[in-house]
């Protein structure tokens, strides 16, 4: 006992360094509350349990975090581990620290069916707490720090599991707050316990690397320290270490091998101003040529997480790659204790300055992303891509710079800057020349975005938008318009069935609707025209139960259904088909109708409608069931272009293929997609994906096919 408490007056002795002393005194009161709640409990190490708290309080006066930082520190294992209540701290040291306290508590794993799901849900709620005060994360992170710092007790799967949550979550949260040494820490102690062989690999070849370049390096930075003192500029220049991780994720990324990552000599230097920073820049430039391309300015334009820097690569002696980073003191600490760095906690009312300012941003986004997740899987999936901020600068036509991940698009873009902008985008300029939406944007580019009203997301841009943000909103509109849109199809099926009992959905009386809703465990009726519209209920069925009660068709009295001999009527009442009828209603692609085509439909339960021709094999055995399919007709308006798949045999002649690819154009159709088959030396077979409007267009394009010469066959595939 007399061991933990002077290492408590040991720790009270560093904080009197920065902190007030009645601010002292409340972090020792809550170390003592925590050695008393902790009474009798050890670690597995077999230590007293309190030392844990006192190692992670700590961690946290490394960062100079304020006494309510300290104190949570202190008791964040209380609630959790000993039964004391939230009530209990409120009324011993306030609400301030009762929050942050019961906030990492609230981080603590919980039990879920999958452990991504446990991963994902946990996630979710460190978010959640971030947002509200952003040092309950600070005081996670210094938690989890000393629990890896100690992983030795653990057994050998619980140490893999625990890393492997630290590279995933704990260290990229880190990096985005600008937490370098706490990120490079959590990589480097994650990276051992999970390949503990690679990295004590890794580690002896650095050890002997160091060892054989110590002169040479030696050399470099007394060159540098002497270019500082001749140009008359105070500064101090270190060599820089490259952390195991980075060096192992190097190697697998780049392929590289060891002796090449560790050719490359890392500097830094520290000087008094930014003024400063730029001049020093000039100075080793003269000093060794610089490579070409390989200068960052981060001083100008701040990385994400507020991290600024100067970056360049120089040819040293003996032409070895020297890489320097040049900063301030100020920067230094910021690289390294990102938002905790001179940590002053600030009230809404107080003015925050720009790290603050920007991680509050980053929150705000990591909220937006959370209210349009599906589950708590897709809002990791989605933030994991943002917490790994390797970022191109663009800009917007008024001169504004956007920070977005590399190999954004224009679509990601037109979503950072508003999702308003990103849901209605239909084109964009990049330099002001017309650019896909897909194409990956580069640093400097000025992007300005096309929207139109009534414009929406296409489905399409799932597949090359990089950003959470653009991901979550699309997914979010797309899955609001498939239910805008099977709710639509839901009427128009069940009206179809209704007219056929010369009746209509505004007629049918309130009692029955609200008892079918009951039966099927609905609210809405709109829930049920959506299942209708997504063929997860037959229009016919419900139809019947709600004019069960009705003495507009015949009941049963034994049977309590309905008898109704209007089955091939209903039938014959064919349902008019747009083409714009959205999401839930697709084209199937074995037999690819086409207006003009007959056609039929089948309700695919969760899918929708799905439109064959009439006499599509794959639909051979449900052509005839009552349930699951319907007549179909082509609406006099209807609009689109269609897909048909079109197999062409002609002679091999220089430039066919081409002359083929004009004469599509000039039918003013479009190819999806080309393939060429030679059959023999004499025959090739062409399959073609074409895009036409109806089989009128159809005709006029077989038409000047068939007139290019040396075109021997055309025909339509039907799978």
């Amino acid at each position: 006992m007399a061991g933990q408490t002077s290492g408590i007056e040991a720790f009270a002795e560093r904080l009197d360094r920065y902190l007030e002393p009645d601010q002292v005194n409340l972090v020792r009161r809550a170390y003592f509350y925590a050695e008393q709640a902790h009474d009798g409990q050890t670690r597995r190490s077999g230590e007293p349990y309190v030392t844990h708290p006192l190692a992670v309080a700590h961690i946290l006066a490394d960062m100079h975090m304020d006494h309510q930082s300290l104190m949570a520190a202190m008791l964040h294992d209380v609630i959790e581990d000993t039964g004391i209540p939230k009530d209990a701290l409120v009324t011993q040291f306030g609400d301030i620290v009762a929050e942050l306290v019961d906030g990492v508590s609230k981080l603590t794993q919980m039990t879920f069916e999958t452990k991504a799901e446990a991963q994902a849900e946990n996630f979710q709620k460190m978010a959640l707490a971030m947002a509200r005060d952003i040092r309950v994360i600070l005081v996670k992170l210094a938690d989890r720090l000393h629990n890896m710092r100690t992983l030795g007790a653990l057994a050998p799967e619980k140490r893999r599991r625990i890393a492997k949550e630290t590279l995933e979550i704990y260290a990229p949260i880190a990096n985005r707050l600008g937490m370098h040494s706490l990120s490079t820490e959590f990589e480097d102690l994650g990276f051992k316990a999970m390949y503990p062989m690679r990295s004590n690999m890794i580690d002896r070849a650095v050890r002997r690397a160091r060892g054989n370049r110590k002169e040479l390096l030696n050399k470099i930075l007394e060159s540098l320290q002497n270019c500082l003192e001749r140009e008359g500029m105070p500064g101090k220049v270190m060599g820089r270490e490259k952390h195991l991780f980075g060096i192992y994720q190097k190697m697998r990324g780049k392929r590289k091998a060891f002796n090449e990552i560790m050719d490359v000599y890392a500097f830094r230097i520290i000087v008094d101003k930014p003024d400063t920073c730029y001049r020093v820049l000039g100075a080793v430039h003269s000093l060794y040529k610089p490579f070409p391309g390989r200068f960052k300015d981060y001083i100008a334009i701040p990385k994400a997480n507020g991290y600024q820097s100067l970056h360049t690569t120089l040819f040293g002696l003996h032409g070895v790659p020297i890489e320097i980073q040049i900063r301030t003191e100020e920067m230094e600490d910021m690289a390294n204790n990102g938002i905790a760095a001179h940590w002053v906690y600030k009230s809404k009312d107080d003015v925050i300055n720009g790290h603050h300012a920007r991680t509050r941003q980053w929150l705000k986004g990591v909220m937006e992303l959370q209210q349009n997740a599906g589950n708590s899987l897709e809002f990791i999936e989605n933030v994991k891509i943002d917490l790994f901020p390797d970022e191109v600068y663009i800009f917007t036509p008024k001169g504004r710079i956007m920070e977005l991940p590399k190999g954004s698009t224009p679509v990601d873009f037109a979503y950072a800057v508003h999702t308003d902008v990103g849901n209605s985008c239909i084109a964009c300029r990049v330099n002001r020349r017309l650019a896909p939406l897909s194409e990956p944007l580069q640093s400097g580019q000025t992007v300005e975005v096309i929207t139109a009203p009534g414009a929406r997301p296409n489905p399409a841009w799932l597949s090359f938008v990089i950003t959470g943000k653009a991901r979550s909103n699309i997914r979010h509109f797309l899955k609001h318009q498939r239910h805008s849109e099977s709710i639509a199809l839901g009427e128009r099926l069940l009206d179809k069935v209704l007219a056929s009992f010369d009746t209509t959905l505004a007629d049918v009386p309130a009692d029955n609707i609200q008892q079918v809703l009951k039966d099927c465990d609905l609210e809405l009726m709109e829930d049920l025209l959506a299942d209708i519209g997504l063929g997860n209920r037959m229009a016919y069925v419900v139809a019947r139960r709600l004019l069960a009660n009705s003495s507009m068709i015949e009941s049963d009295p034994e049977t309590s259904t309905v008898n109704t001999p209007i089955d091939a009527d209903m039938r014959e009442l064919p349902l008019a088909i747009r083409g714009t009828e959205g999401l839930v209603v697709s084209f199937a692609r074995c037999c690819n109708p086409i207006p003009g085509d007959p056609i039929i439909g089948y309700l695919s339960s969760g899918k929708g409608m799905v439109i064959h021709q009439e006499n599509c094999n794959k639909l051979a055995d449900n052509r005839h069931s009552n349930e699951k399919t319907l007549h179909l007709t082509w609406d006099k308006n209807v609009s689109g272009e269609f897909t048909v798949e079109l197999q062409v045999e002609l002679e091999n002649e220089r430039g066919i293929i081409a002359q083929l690819a004009a004469g599509i154009t000039m039918a003013d159709a479009s190819i999806d997609k080309i393939s060429v088959d030679e059959r023999d030396g004499r025959i090739s077979v062409v399959q073609l994906v074409v895009r036409v409007r109806d089989r009128l267009h159809l005709s006029q394009l077989i038409k000047r096919i068939r007139a290019l010469k040396g075109v021997m066959r055309i025909t339509r595939l039907k799978n």
